[in-house]
């Protein structure tokens, strides 16, 4: 076979990776029919996967680097097309939360390793063409997620948004085992177990609080409970990352202002572009009567919009201090968001979508560059693990934040309305943030940084 194939392999497991974040979205109106589900249960079949691949990418980078990355991507392979298999029989809202959960435990593990293994493969002109075709794939994945969402649901029903992965994982599974050479990091100290789990525990436990602040009032017991408890347990967390000698996050690097306020612009990157499309969706399906495709193609201008900023002046970016970038991205999401209303119409919506895809490509293109540039090079992998586990981690705390919010107001119209508002407060608040206290200088270009570059975009 060809020098391309084990990029062809990569790219597969990448695709059906990526795809899932944005094609279940279209598909939420009809699972709740299907499988009388509640607007909580909803919020569950996106943060179950967005938490397990916050908790779990930076343990499985290090779990490839022990066991090797070819090894550990065709776990991950058989996990993601077990758990899509589950997924797309499940007969219950409940058992389709624990099989996204487990999706997510093979998506966490896919993403800590597609990417290592292109570069330990190609070398010199080699590496960036093999980069920059894994930046298209990853972005064509993210674009036609809503569409292609909405063609299976409205055709083939739900399920199809699944069972769909099956065919491509076997794919990547057989040509991975045929092309994709071994390898390991001989130096690698292992997974840090009571890390992963009391990381997993504590971010769980508040994000369930505050999902449970939409069924009941924010100053109940069963809420505040929830919330101390997890809160609790993320001490715990860092007590045992300062003592471990293979944490899974080197608090030192927390000593630098810019690095946490770059991972808190990660996590508001998420927070205030997607997590208010679940409810969008919604919106569009159940009070504008749209079919799923109908629903999709409205939500196409933000991807198309960042697609297309991303490709005229992505490769520039990098030439703007990070502070300015970050700055400017997350105030022109805020902004979109800010813009974006419920009305008679899904026109209404088309401009604030266009306009946070632009803040979109601008945020997305900064963020790895902007993290990369704070630590040194050996952590490097660390950051960006970290930077993947943050904005994990914003998307599922934006879900359970506008759950909540959505869930109290008098009508879903305008609960949605003022979930808008407020992603719109938090992009541009924490932009100001990032222009106050983001001082790193913009990193050197290196093939380690276009790597992550291009993994973000």
């Amino acid at each position: 076979m060809g020098k391309w194939s084990p990029l062809v392999a990569v790219c597969l497991g990448g695709f059906i990776l990526l795809v899932d974040v944005t094609i279940v979205t279209i598909a939420l109106p009809d699972m709740a029919r299907t499988l009388s589900a509640s607007l909580n249960g909803l919020q569950w079949v996106i943060d179950a996967y967005a938490l397990a691949l916050a908790a779990l990418v930076l343990a499985s980078g290090s779990l490839a680097d022990q066991i090797g990355r070819k090894r550990t991507y065709l776990g991950s392979l058989v996990i993601f097309g077990v758990a899509s298999l589950a997924c797309g029989l499940a007969p219950s809202i409940e058992v389709l939360v624990l099989a996204r959960a487990v999706q997510g435990i093979g998506g966490a593990a896919m993403l800590a390793t597609t990417l290592a293994i292109v570069n330990v493969t190609y070398h010199g002109r080699d590496r960036g063409v093999a980069l920059g075709i894994w930046g298209v794939v990853a972005g064509a994945a993210a674009a036609v997620g809503p569409v292609a969402g909405g063609l299976l649901t409205e055709f083939l029903g739900w399920r199809w948004i699944f069972l769909i992965n099956i065919p491509i994982a076997i794919v990547a599974i057989w040509l991975t085992m045929k092309v994709v050479t071994e390898s390991n990091n001989p130096h690698a100290k292992g997974v840090d177990v009571p890390g992963v789990v009391t990381f997993t525990a504590g971010t769980g436990a508040v994000t369930f609080g505050l999902m449970e602040a939409g069924q009941h009032e924010w100053g109940s017991g069963r809420v505040l409970g929830w919330i101390a408890a997890g809160v609790a347990v993320l001490i715990v967390f860092v007590v045992l990352q300062a003592r471990s000698d293979k944490a899974m996050l080197d608090l030192k690097l927390f000593r630098q202002l810019s690095f946490s306020v770059i991972l808190l612009a990660a996590m508001a990157f998420s927070f205030a572009a997607f997590a208010y499309t679940p409810f969008m969706s919604v919106w569009l399906q159940q009070r504008l009567e749209l079919q799923p495709l109908s629903a999709g193609l409205v939500m196409l201008p933000m991807s198309a919009a960042a697609l297309v900023i991303a490709g005229i002046f992505g490769r520039h970016m990098h030439l703007v201090p990070f502070r300015y970038t970050l700055s400017i991205g997350l105030g022109v999401i805020g902004m979109g968001a800010l813009l974006l209303t419920t009305g008679d119409s899904w026109i209404v919506t088309l401009p604030g979508l266009a306009v946070a895809g632009v803040g979109v490509a601008v945020t997305g293109q900064a963020l790895p560059g902007a993290i990369m540039a704070t630590v040194p090079h050996h952590r490097a992998g660390m950051a960006s693990g970290a930077l993947n586990t943050f904005r994990q981690l914003g998307m599922a705390v934006g879900v359970a934040v506008l759950g909540t919010v959505v869930a109290h107001a008098p009508t879903f119209e305008g609960g949605l309305e003022t979930a808008y508002v407020v992603s719109g407060v938090v992009g541009i608040v924490v932009g100001v943030v990032a222009l106050a206290f983001v001082t790193s200088r913009n990193a050197v270009h290196n093939p380690q940084v276009e790597q992550v570059l291009r993994t973000e975009a």
